[in-house]
């Protein structure tokens, strides 16, 4: 949960209707997840494959950069979010790299969280695309175990007027560090704001999502939002299934961010033997709308 309501949140593990599947599905890198084969029925309406050159700046047509420190995220992180290439760049290998560094820039001093000394990156598709429906997932391989927070998710984008959590958000994916097997799925809105409803997914036989690249997604209709890793389901929330006070606002545009956050509320302080650069890769990004609309 990557807010920018300026308060703190529960962390997803604690969420209210949380799933837990008890499914041991397979999650191990999908073998066709680097292609780009349409999936049967949808249609692609956006996407990244970040394929500029090494050290090149992620393409402006598609995405902005969230900057700056606590406490406008709301978790006490710690990182403070930059718009260089030494924080967001391409690799010349087909991937987005989210870097985070150890290192202090003018104007990090006085952060009201942590050392004051850790740099990241916050992207988003707010001002260049925004999406009602679909089917949305990345390629992406997480950190290894640490006071690090990954994540792929989405805002309504109507929160230049509508104040979080009344706008919405879906969060497709978190692995926190010190849960190096689980994945998250979770959604927050009018009700359920700080404690979000969803579920998650772990890994059999003592696998962490580090050790490869995975693909994450939603499919999200008018009536229910469904997460999957490698294609395989393993939450589903409906609009039937919020009562009263539970609001489904998720019925208008949503855009996209990643970023990689370092410290606060979930996953937790970072240790001063912490190792440093931490990289998130991603290998593509991919929005499907209906072929045909239901």
């Amino acid at each position: 949960m990557r807010l920018t309501s300026g308060r703190p949140h529960t962390p997803a593990r604690l969420a209210v209707g949380v799933l837990v599947t008890g499914l041991l599905l397979s999650c191990s890198a999908s073998p066709s997840g680097d292609t780009k084969s349409t999936p049967d029925g949808w249609r692609l309406s956006w996407s990244d494959e970040f394929s500029g050159a090494t050290g090149k700046a992620p393409a402006p047509d598609k995405w902005t950069h969230d900057t700056g420190g606590e406490p406008q995220w709301g978790n006490k992180e710690w990182q403070f979010y930059t718009d260089r290439p030494q924080n967001a760049a391409t690799d010349g290998h087909g991937h987005l790299v989210i870097t985070a560094r150890r290192e202090r820039l003018p104007g990090m001093d006085g952060c009201p969280d942590g050392t004051c000394d850790i740099t990241s990156a916050r992207l988003t598709t707010k001002g260049t695309f925004s999406q009602t429906y679909g089917k949305i997932e990345a390629r992406i391989r997480v950190p290894a175990d640490g006071p690090f927070l990954p994540a792929f998710w989405m805002m309504g984008d109507n929160d230049d007027t509508t104040p979080w959590p009344g706008n919405g958000e879906i969060d497709v994916m978190e692995v926190a560090g010190g849960e190096p097997d689980t994945v998250y799925g979770t959604i927050h809105g009018p009700g359920y704001g700080d404690e979000g409803i969803g579920g998650h997914h772990t890994l059999p036989g003592g696998s962490h999502f580090s050790d490869a690249f995975h693909t994450y997604g939603v499919e999200w209709d008018k009536d229910r939002i469904t997460w999957s890793v490698d294609g395989h389901p393993y939450h589903t929330d409906s609009r039937a299934s919020h009562g009263p006070g539970r609001k489904w606002i998720f019925d208008h545009d949503f855009y996209l961010l990643l970023d990689l956050a370092v410290g606060g509320v979930w996953p937790g302080p970072v240790a001063p033997s912490t190792a440093f650069p931490v990289r998130m890769l991603t290998d593509w990004v991919r929005v499907y709308e209906r072929a045909r609309p239901r």
